[in-house]
């Protein structure tokens, strides 16, 4: 599903909108991470458009509707946003290239410093590229949300399309056709990266590709995995703390079930204004905890929200300093607000009407068309327990967009099953790292494929910490795992000028 002073993500990272439902649930969003991502943040009142911290140039490609048609409307242009920074670039040096999320490609950029710390080295030019329907990158302009039929063009395979046209004519604008292009991209940036080298292997020699979960499909990994993990983060920093948000949501409900139980509940999590529904509430813990577990770095960041390094073992310590006696509810709420609340600048929160600041909605339509991960709680789970039901959420897809899932397709056109088959058969120069604090880990790539498609993996890591900007606090696993993933960016480029001479 990095940062300059913060991380990378996603999402995300970043991230991820899962198809799931929840059967103890009326809201949806607490079993879709990234439309609980969108809630997270609008949640914060004083949430700010970040710009990037680094020299980037803003450019804008005419970029084609429809790369996959022939119709006169498939020609139509729009301007795709992107980001070029040439500090250290000299002709024919390697050009590294972000491949955008599901978000304002600034904040990417802001947050994706492992780039701009090695362009020096390898003399690179960065470029970091919006993807469409997302920032300012929208075929449609204001109407771009409007309907299916705008809708429709938004999917990884144009985007996927989108990057390859602009990168050649990037290159053919520079009279640098021969530098080599490595792609890099963390969470659905990083899925994308690595099916970018699958599908376009002549554009791109290699892709870096961090806490990408190309296996959270179908039921290749298993989909109580994502919430089992989170469970575990907070389970490994305190037992006791585990142990109070498992029991904070039966709570929860039970106070909003009395007379004035929404009133107290608005109350107890200091509402702007009174909730309507107690999945407000819910959500705004949901969303905490999930993000918090992602977001677990081992320094101060502020990718999703300001934190404190390994926010999960703060949020425990919250918890763990309560007096005996006081409501698990309670309790959940003051560790939740270290992820809202961290700066203590807000002084309220307005949990039900808010801004998506980094303009994540289209998730909402990726999920419900062809990024279809379906995720669960089990009995083991911190989170109430919930199942999958196909019917379900096709049916609240079919009701939100007039459309029907196609839960096989990404499957299908990039392959999952047997990954270590279909990769080492077919790909080559690919690199997977991930961090098994991260939740998104589970469906990632955790073993090495082949000698070129590597899997670099860390016990500590969170989601994609490697594209964090390098500090003097860096532990040494973080350290070690940077310099792993440039040795063999190194090689790879060797290995491409060395064919060159031929």
């Amino acid at each position: 599903m990095a940062s300059s002073s913060s991380p990378s993500v996603l999402l995300f990272l970043l991230l991820f909108t899962i198809a799931a439902t929840a059967k103890t649930s009326e809201s949806l969003s607490t079993v879709f991470p990234r439309a609980i991502l969108g809630s997270a943040l609008k949640q914060v009142r004083n949430a700010k458009k970040p710009k990037p911290n680094f020299p980037f140039k803003t450019q804008y490609f005419p970029q084609l509707l429809d790369h996959f048609t022939f119709t006169p409307k498939s020609s139509t242009i729009f301007y795709q946003k992107y980001l070029v920074n040439t500090q250290y670039w000299t002709h024919g040096a390697p050009i590294f290239v972000y491949t955008g999320n599901e978000g304002d490609i600034d904040w990417f950029a802001s947050n994706t410093g492992f780039l701009l710390d090695i362009a020096p080295s390898f003399r690179a030019m960065l470029v970091f590229i919006e993807h469409r329907f997302y920032g300012e990158s929208m075929p449609f302009g204001k109407e771009s949300y409007k309907s299916p039929e705008t809708l429709g063009y938004l999917n990884s395979q144009q985007a996927l399309a989108d990057f390859a046209v602009l990168i050649r004519s990037l290159k053919q604008n520079l009279s640098s056709e021969a530098s080599p292009v490595v792609v890099f991209g963390g969470s659905y940036g990083g899925m994308l990266a690595a099916w970018f080298r699958l599908k376009y292997p002549h554009v791109a020699i290699g892709a870096l590709a961090s806490s990408a979960p190309i296996l959270q499909f179908d039921d290749i990994t298993p989909w109580s995995s994502f919430y089992d993990a989170v469970s575990q983060d907070f389970k490994e920093a305190s037992l006791n703390c585990y142990e109070v948000i498992k029991g904070s949501w039966a709570e929860l409900d039970a106070i909003s079930a009395k007379e004035g139980g929404l009133a107290e509940v608005s109350r107890t999590f200091r509402t702007c204004k009174d909730i309507n529904s107690v999945y407000s509430a819910r959500d705004w813990l949901w969303s905490a905890f999930v993000y918090t577990a992602m977001v677990n770095y081992p320094t101060k960041a502020n990718f999703m929200m300001p934190l404190p390094a390994y926010p999960v073992a703060e949020m425990c310590k919250i918890i763990d300093r309560f007096p005996h006696g006081a409501t698990n509810v309670s309790r959940a709420f003051a560790a939740a607000s270290l992820y809202y609340n961290y700066s203590g600048t807000e002084k309220c929160f307005d949990l039900e009407n808010g801004k998506d600041a980094h303009g994540l909605h289209g998730w909402d339509w990726q999920a419900c068309t062809e990024m279809v991960m379906p995720l669960t709680c089990s009995n083991e789970s911190m989170f109430p327990p919930s199942a999958f039901e196909y019917k379900e959420f096709a049916d609240e897809c079919t009701r939100k967009y007039g459309v029907m899932p196609r839960p096989h397709w990404i499957t299908t056109e990039f392959g999952g099953s047997r990954i270590e088959q279909v990769l080492k058969r077919s790909a080559s120069n690919i690199i997977f790292s991930n961090g098994m604090q991260d939740p998104w880990s589970r469906g990632s790539v955790l073993k090495n494929i082949s000698a070129s498609i590597v899997a670099l993996v860390t016990k500590k890591g969170a989601h994609h910490v490697d594209f964090r900007l390098a500090t003097k606090e860096d532990p040494d696993w973080l350290i070690e795992q940077r310099r792993q993933e440039v040795e063999i960016i190194q090689k790879w480029i060797h290995d491409y000028n060395a064919d060159l001479k031929q």
